[in-house]
C-alpha cells in the first residue's frame, strides 16, 4: 500500500524496487542497456506523485493568483500559498520568510543583491569556502565589485573537508556574513552547519546557505540550524525545473529592499514612487510558477511518506558501496571517505582519461553520470584536475547500478589503456 504516492519503508530499509516503479523514467533503456541514473546531483527523476500533481493543476485550477476573484483564481491561490507552508513545513521554518524563486542560484543571487550590495557597507567582508559551488560565489564577486566588499575564503583539507584553522581570524571584523554549502555538489563533503552557525552569531556574523545538495537527502531544519538564510532548488528533490526557495529571517527580508520590481510586489505605486507588499510577497514579483510550486509541495509529500532518515541511511549505504567499487576499479577518488560526513555524490577519474571521454563510455553502457567542473573551477584547481567524473545516488538507486559502473569504469580502463 503506498502513501501519497510513495512506497512506505520496509523496517529500517528501502524497498527500492517497489519505490522505482514510482518513476516511469527509470524504466528506460540507453543503447540498448537498462538506464543506470546516477546523476541525480544534477537533476532528480520525478515521480508520478509529482507529474500527477502538476497536470491536476493545470487540468482543474489553473488561473492566476492574488488577483481575481473568481472561482479558478481562488483556487489557484490557495494552491500556491498551500505550498509555501507545506515546502516551509518541509524545512521546520516560519512560511513568512519563504520566497518562491526559480532555484538555488535565483536564490543567492537574490541575497548578494538585495542584502549584501544593499545593507553591507564597503569594507564588509563576506567569507566564503574553497568548495562552493559557482552559484554561492559569482553573484559575491558581483556584489564585492558593485558594493566595495571584501571576500575572503576557508580551504579544503586533503580529506575534502573544509579547513576551520582560520576560522575564528576570518570571522572576525570586517566579516558579516558567511556563506557556506551545506553539502558539496563536488566532494560529498556534508559540512557542520549548526557547528558554522554558532560560531559565526557568537562574532555577530550572519550565515547564508546553499542547501541545494542537502535538502533533497537529509532532514533539514532550519530552526534547529539557526541559519539566516537558506537556498535549495525543487528539481533535485523530485520535484519541478524552475522552483526553488529562499528562507530567510523574516526580519531580514523586512529590510531588504526588492530584488526585482513590478506587479504584485508592490502595495502602492505612484508616477515616482511605490511602496513594497508585505514579504515574503515583496520578492515574488510577476506571475509565479503555480504548477511548479504545487509540484514541489507534492515532491515533499512523497519524500516525507518514504522517510527522509532511510533515504539518508539509504544512500550512505550506496556511498559505502561506491567507493569500494571504484577503488577496486582503479578510479582515482576525491572527497572524503567517512561516509557519515559524506552526501550522496562522488567524485573521481580514471588515470588521465579525460572525464568526458570517461562519460562517453559510461553513456554506451546505459549509465549516466556527470563529467565536468561541476560548477567548481576553482575546486577543482586546487584539486589538481581540469574536471571530474561524477557518479551521485538518490532514493530510487541500486546496488547492482552500482556494480555496474564499477565494471563500466574497468571497461573505460581497458579501451583507454590505463
Amino acid at each position: 500500500m503506498t502513501v501519497g504516492g510513495a512506497v512506505p519503508a520496509t523496517e529500517d530499509r528501502l524497498d527500492v524496487e517497489r519505490l522505482r516503479a514510482d518513476f516511469p523514467i527509470l524504466s528506460r533503456q540507453v543503447n540498448g542497456r537498462p538506464l543506470a541514473y546516477l546523476d541525480s546531483a544534477a537533476t532528480s527523476q520525478k515521480p508520478t506523485a509529482v507529474l500527477d500533481a502538476i497536470v491536476e493543476y493545470y487540468r482543474t485550477s489553473n488561473a492566476n493568483v492574488h488577483r481575481s476573484v473568481h472561482r479558478l483564481a481562488a483556487e489557484a491561490t490557495d494552491a500556491f500559498e498551500r505550498s509555501r507552508e507545506r515546502v516551509a513545513a518541509f524545512v521546520d521554518c516560519d512560511p513568512r520568510g519563504l520566497v518562491f524563486v526559480r532555484n538555488t542560484t535565483e536564490a543567492l543571487n537574490l541575497v548578494a543583491s538585495s542584502y549584501a550590495r544593499q545593507l553591507l557597507e564597503p569594507g564588509d567582508r563576506v567569507l566564503l569556502t574553497l568548495m562552493e559551488h559557482h552559484s554561492n560565489l559569482v553573484p559575491w564577486q558581483l556584489a564585492a565589485e558593485r558594493a566595495g566588499l571584501r571576500l575572503a575564503f576557508l580551504g579544503v583539507t586533503e580529506e575534502g573537508l573544509l579547513d576551520l584553522s582560520r576560522l575564528d581570524e576570518l570571522l572576525a571584523p570586517p566579516t558579516r556574513l558567511l556563506a557556506v554549502t551545506h553539502q558539496s555538489n563536488v566532494l560529498g563533503t556534508i559540512n557542520d552547519l549548526a557547528a558554522l552557525v554558532r560560531e559565526a552569531h557568537r562574532r555577530g556574523v550572519l550565515v547564508c546557505a546553499d542547501g541545494a545538495q542537502a535538502v533533497p537527502h537529509m532532514p533539514v531544519s532550519l530552526r534547529e540550524l539557526g541559519v539566516d538564510l537558506y537556498a535549495f532548488s525543487g528539481h533535485k528533490m523530485g520535484g519541478p525545473m524552475g522552483v526553488g526557495a529562499l528562507w530567510a529571517r523574516p526580519e531580514l527580508l523586512e529590510r531588504m529592499p526588492p530584488f526585482l520590481g513590478g506587479g504584485e510586489m508592490i502595495a502602492r505605486v505612484e508616477l515616482e514612487s511605490s511602496t513594497w507588499a508585505e514579504i515574503p510577497h515583496k520578492f515574488e514579483a510577476g506571475t509565479p510558477d503555480v504548477a511548479s510550486a504545487v509540484g514541489l509541495a507534492a515532491a515533499c509529500d512523497y519524500l516525507d511518506a518514504v522517510g527522509r532518515e532511510r533515504i539518508h541511511a539509504h544512500e550512505r549505504g550506496l556511498v559505502r558501496h561506491l567507493l569500494d567499487v571504484l577503488d577496486e576499479a582503479g578510479a582515482t577518488v576525491y572527497g572524503p571517505r567517512d561516509v557519515a560526513v559524506h552526501g550522496g555524490a562522488v567524485s573521481f577519474n580514471v588515470g588521465d582519461v579525460h572525464p568526458h571521454d570517461a562519460g562517453t563510455v559510461l553513456d554506451r553502457m546505459g549509465i549516466a553520470v556527470r563529467a565536468g567542473h561541476h560548477c567548481c573551477q576553482p575546486l577543482m584547481r586546487h584539486l589538481g584536475v581540469p574536471a571530474t567524473t561524477r557518479a551521485s545516488v538518490y532514493l530510487y538507486t541500486t546496488h547492482e547500478e552500482i556494480d555496474r559502473l564499477g565494471e563500466a569504469v574497468t571497461e573505460v580502463r581497458r579501451i583507454f589503456r590505463v
